[in-house]
């Protein structure tokens, strides 16, 4: 609808005027940025590590990524129902042959996914997953090692971000390059301090996705509901020296020409604070990040 509100007849002449008005047409109008739910996924070497079971692990469940072992490492920034919704949706969660380790800074994740797939609010119980389910608790004090197939280390570190009934974020470390998921994160002044569990996780990262689905005014507006604005996130990455930063968690009412302009202003805000060197970029639906 919004290519043909802008199309003249004029535009439709030749094939050359045709090609002219597509080249002029504005970024956001050839793709979406989609609505499921959050879902990341990580690849390093064979390791299947899945970020959050939103409604976009359902989605994975439909793709050509499963892996052929059929072994997850299922991390869980909290347990919000939009970060646990798509789980009963995952198709491989029901094939017996299915191993699970499941990773959670959070006591009883167990509890809190069983009790999402009991009656009323989902007709098959938890029990009909197969029974590969092993559950992990993780501290800001541990340091998890995970190994890829060619037995090199992941190393997974965590620490605790502001958001209601507490949020975690992960940094995952593999073959000296790092990335940080820092999902559903109310930005304050404490994350700028230096304490060992912070600094491991976020100094120096090659790449940060991390929440930014407020505008400054509506950040205002919203204080203590726990995401951030986008320029928040700019003047973080910033400060942990992170040169490649995707905005993420986008605000459900925004629209796409909405998240690009966002997009658009973050960029320019990094320039006004003589930072260009900064990478920013929209979290969207099907992106693969290589680092």
């Amino acid at each position: 609808m919004a290519v043909i509100q802008r199309i003249s007849a004029e535009d439709l002449v030749s094939a050359d005027t045709r090609a002219k008005f597509a080249a002029k047409l504005p970024e956001w109008i050839f793709g979406t940025t989609g609505g499921n739910t959050p879902c990341v996924e990580i690849s390093a070497g064979a390791a299947k590590i899945l970020l959050d079971a939103g409604t976009g692990i359902r989605v994975f469940g439909k793709s050509q990524y499963v892996p052929s072992d059929h072994h997850y490492h299922l991390f869980f920034s909290h347990f919000h129902w939009d970060h646990i919704q798509g789980l009963p949706f995952f198709d491989d969660a029901y094939n017996p042959a299915s191993i699970f380790d499941v990773y959670s800074c959070h006591e009883d994740p167990e509890k809190y996914l069983r009790e999402q797939m009991i009656q009323p609010y989902y007709p098959v119980p938890f029990e009909a997953f197969t029974k590969n389910f092993k559950f992990h608790k993780l501290t800001e004090e541990s340091e998890l090692k995970l190994k890829d197939n060619c037995g090199s280390e992941i190393i997974v570190n965590a620490c605790e971000m502001n958001h209601p009934g507490k949020s975690f974020t992960y940094s995952f470390e593999h073959n000296g390059k790092k990335i940080v998921y820092a999902t559903d994160v109310e930005l304050k002044a404490i994350n700028y301090d230096n304490n060992p569990a912070v600094d491991k996780v976020f100094k120096n990262a090659d790449c940060i996705v991390i929440d930014s689905q407020y505008t400054v005014q509506e950040s205002y507006r919203k204080e203590n509901w726990g995401h951030s604005a986008f320029c928040y996130a700019v003047d973080f990455a910033i400060h942990w020296n992170i040169k490649k930063l995707y905005l993420f968690h986008h605000e459900p009412t925004y629209d796409d020409k909405k998240l690009n302009s966002i997009l658009q202003a973050a960029r320019w805000y990094a320039m006004y604070t003589e930072h260009s060197d900064v990478q920013i970029e929209l979290a969207k639906e099907g992106v693969e990040i290589e680092l």
